[in-house]
C-alpha cells in the first residue's frame, strides 16, 4: 500500500463525494470532508465550510492541517447544478453555477496547495463531467463550468509539476446519485440507450478511479482527463 497521505475531499457528505471518502479511509489515509449540512463517512473529519466562502475555507483548512497535518491529496467535488434551457436562464443560473463549481474550485485548489508547494508532492483531483467535453442541453451552465476545469488542471500541471504535485480531471457520466434520480424515467431510459455500457455508473466505480490517480503509482499523469462514463463520450 502507498504511504497514508492527508485527503481532503469537498462536498463529501453525499454522492461521489461520500464513496470517494469512504475509499480512502478504507485503504487507510486520514481524510477531511467539508460539508454544509450533514457528515461524511464513518472515520472522516467533517469540517463546515462554504466553497462560496473564503473565510470558512480558511478556517476549514487550518482545521484539517491541525487535526491531521499537512494536505497532500485534494479531490474538488462540490457542484450543484440549476439546468434550464438557455433562453429560461437567468444570469443568477449561470452564474451561482459558475460561482460554486468553478470559482469555488479555485478557492480550494488556491488554499490546499500551499502545503503541497512546501512538500514537494501532491495530488490535485478535479472532479468534471462527461458534459465538459460532450455538452448537454439545458445545461450551459454546468457544462460550462466542468469544461473549465480542464482548462485549471493543464494550468496547475504546467505550474507546479516541477514540485511534485500532479493535476487531473475525472469526468464521470452518468452516476446512481441523488442527482441522477432527479431526472425523469423517460430521461433516463434517453440517456442509458446512449451510454455504451447499457447502465450507470456507481459512485464506487469513480471513487477508485480517483484512489489510484492519488496513488504513487499515478505519479506520471497530469493535465489529463479521465472518463468514467461506460463510453458515453468518447472521441471528445
Amino acid at each position: 500500500m502507498n504511504q497514508p497521505r492527508v485527503v481532503l475531499i469537498t462536498g463529501g457528505n453525499r454522492g461521489i463525494g461520500y464513496a470517494i471518502a469512504q475509499d480512502f479511509i478504507s485503504a487507510g489515509h486520514k481524510v477531511a470532508v467539508t460539508v454544509r449540512s450533514g457528515t461524511g463517512p464513518e472515520g472522516s473529519l467533517s469540517v463546515k465550510a462554504d466553497v462560496l466562502d473564503a473565510g470558512s475555507l480558511d478556517a476549514a483548512i487550518a482545521e484539517v492541517e491541525r487535526s491531521l497535518g499537512p494536505i497532500e491529496i485534494l479531490v474538488a467535488n462540490a457542484g450543484i447544478t440549476r439546468d434550464t434551457l438557455i433562453l429560461r436562464m437567468s444570469d443568477e443560473d449561470f452564474e451561482s453555477v459558475i460561482d460554486t463549481n468553478l470559482n469555488g474550485v479555485f478557492r480550494v485548489v488556491k488554499r490546499a496547495t500551499k502545503s503541497m508547494i512546501k512538500q514537494r508532492w501532491g495530488r490535485v483531483l478535479l472532479i468534471g463531467s462527461v458534459v465538459g467535453l460532450l455538452g448537454s442541453p439545458g445545461q450551459i451552465n454546468y457544462s460550462a463550468s466542468k469544461s473549465a476545469l480542464i482548462g485549471m488542471a493543464r494550468s496547475l500541471s504546467r505550474e507546479l509539476g516541477g514540485r511534485g504535485i500532479t493535476a487531473n480531471v475525472v469526468a464521470p457520466g452518468f452516476i446512481d446519485t441523488d442527482m441522477t434520480a432527479e431526472l425523469s424515467a423517460e430521461a433516463q431510459k434517453d440517456y442509458l440507450s446512449r451510454i455504451p455500457a447499457g447502465r450507470f455508473a456507481t459512485p464506487a466505480e469513480v471513487a477508485k478511479v480517483v484512489s489510484w490517480l492519488a496513488s504513487d503509482d499515478a505519479g506520471y499523469i497530469t493535465g489529463a482527463v479521465i472518463p468514467v462514463d461506460g463510453g458515453l463520450g468518447m472521441g471528445h
